[in-house]
């Protein structure tokens, strides 16, 4: 396993990210795994050298937390894993049980941390984001949670750009923490972080760690969305086809089926490489609900495509409109 720098900072992290959406409650999502089946998963996730384990409070109405706390207990491996969580996302009825408000930043940190067993999170990430939240008041609440030793690091999910951009301009103009990292959806279905994102993380030395770098499965090819006996994630998910679904997206899914095919990888394995070699991109989140998917992910790090690979699978791609400034 390689390990890389995360964006500027000193944070070394492997080359992949384990997503821990799937360990949780099937109260929550029929497809997600109890402790006692995440074991194995994350045991071998382990064994390969993966030290970023990203999860949110979110998942299984904090259920996931406490798998994750809970393996990284019984392995002895606090040390050594770099623990990433989310908020933001509703966690109760209340009016402040969400957002990004002082009150839900501090009560959000805490509950976290309780469930995670650990005095500290490594990576503290936004979530879904709240067009009402005051980038000031977030700022400055974040700020305070790293320099009680809460927090290490800053990072966000999916953001408007210019809000993003704002609130790390207000951080570093006014001697607060700032963000480090960037999970943004991305992948050979969705490139339109290409446009301000991508290079202005670049620019700025934040670090990018994509997440659905297959695209929810759906670039694992036709046959596998057309076979009745297909996962039960495939067959609760949904929002994939929301996403996912326009006649280039397909085109696509043929290209990486057949620069799979030639040289004898898996498709998931080369839409994983193709992230992989993106600049900027340092630990691309994949999930996995079988210790056999973090094999597969794993040997994508020795994959190297070619410029003729890459131009195969990129050439259907058919850009979104710009959706102006977003919320």
């Amino acid at each position: 396993m390689d390990y890389v720098r995360l964006g500027s900072s000193g944070l070394k992290v492997s080359r992949l990210s384990l997503g821990a959406m799937g360990f949780g409650d099937k109260a929550w999502r029929s497809w997600v795994l109890t402790l006692e089946d995440s074991r194995a998963v994350f045991r071998r996730a382990l064994d390969a050298g993966i030290n970023l384990i990203d999860t949110c409070d979110y998942y299984s109405n904090g259920r996931s937390e406490e798998i994750v706390g809970s393996l990284i207990a019984e392995s002895n491996a606090r040390a050594r894993v770099v623990l990433a969580t989310k908020f933001g996302n509703p966690m109760g009825k209340g009016p402040n049980d969400r957002g990004y408000s002082r009150r839900h930043v501090m009560d959000a940190v805490d509950a976290s941390l309780r469930r995670l067993k650990t005095d500290r999170i490594d990576l503290y990430q936004t979530h879904i984001w709240d067009p009402a939240a005051n980038l000031e008041e977030m700022m400055r609440a974040l700020d305070d949670a790293v320099r009680a030793g809460k927090v290490l690091y800053l990072g966000i999910t999916d953001m408007p750009f210019w809000r993003f951009a704002t609130a790390q301009l207000f951080a570093k103009h006014n001697g607060l923490a700032r963000f480090t990292s960037v999970q943004n959806h991305y992948n050979l279905l969705w490139r339109e972080d290409e446009r301000e994102l991508l290079p202005f993380c670049r620019a700025e030395g934040i670090g990018l760690i994509p997440y659905s770098p297959i695209a929810r499965g759906f670039l694992v090819g036709r046959a596998r969305r057309s076979d009745p006996t297909k996962t039960e994630r495939a067959k609760s998910d949904d929002f994939t086809y929301k996403l996912y679904g326009r006649p280039s997206d397909e085109a696509v899914v043929d290209a990486v089926a057949a620069v799979a095919w030639r040289h004898g990888w898996t498709p998931a394995q080369v839409a994983l490489a193709w992230v992989l070699a993106r600049e900027g991109v340092a630990a691309p989140i994949f999930g996995a609900t079988k210790p056999e998917h973090v094999d597969e992910a794993v040997a994508a790090l020795a994959i190297r495509l070619s410029a003729e690979d890459v131009k195969e699978l990129e050439a259907p791609y058919v850009p979104r409109p710009a959706a102006g400034h977003g919320i």
